[in-house]
């Protein structure tokens, strides 16, 4: 039996290349993977579709909602693991924080969650490993990291490149950042499990 597992949550556009290649990587250190789809079982939507994606997921998804759903999961894998570990990126990122203070996972790794910013009175129970761009479009990243760096298990890293940096499939994509990013993950998951994966 598989002793950790991985929740990996995706950003705005649905379980997509990337999110798929990801559950690869990690899978293959014999690590289970469970990747809920956050858009009620909708198709993936295209990365031109940026604002429809958005909308989509602001208007008719929402934090509350898809944080239930990922709530739901972690109470249920809970039992059944010795360490449960929340992965996400951009809007997943977000939920992964916002996880952090459920009590529910050993730790969590957020990729460019711009909206952390509107959940900065969350309280964290487990170790968080955030990263995010030297430049967003919709908010100040140096105040935000300020910010987060309050926190007592915390750890914040800044990359050179945009919101999407660690996704090869992006325009965004940042190819050494990304590599950068995939070091200081696994040193992070080393440096916190209790068990072997």
């Amino acid at each position: 039996m598989c002793t950790v597992a991985i929740i990996v949550l995706h950003e705005i556009y649905g379980i997509n290349r990337h999110i798929i290649k990801v559950c690869e990587e990690y899978s293959k250190y014999g690590i289970d993977i469970i990747a809920p789809n956050l858009l009620a079982g909708r198709e993936p939507f295209s990365y031109d579709q940026e604002e429809i994606a958005y909308s989509y997921f602001m208007n008719t998804i929402g934090f509350e909602r898809s944080f239930s759903q990922v709530k739901d999961i972690l109470f249920n894998v809970r039992a059944n693991y010795q360490e449960v570990y929340v992965l996400g990126y951009s809007i997943g990122a977000t939920l992964a924080w916002l996880c952090s203070e459920t009590g529910l996972c050993d730790l969590t790794i957020g990729f460019y969650g711009s909206r952390i910013r509107d959940y900065l009175l969350i309280k964290p129970k487990c170790p968080s490993l955030l990263f995010f761009p030297t430049t967003e479009k919709s908010f100040n990243v140096e105040k935000l990291i300020l910010s987060l760096n309050e926190f007592e298990n915390v750890q914040v890293k800044k990359m050179p490149g945009q919101h999407g940096f660690a996704d090869p499939f992006s325009n965004n994509y940042n190819k050494r950042s990304s590599s950068r990013a995939c070091v200081a993950t696994r040193l992070f998951i080393k440096k916190h499990e209790t068990v072997s994966a």
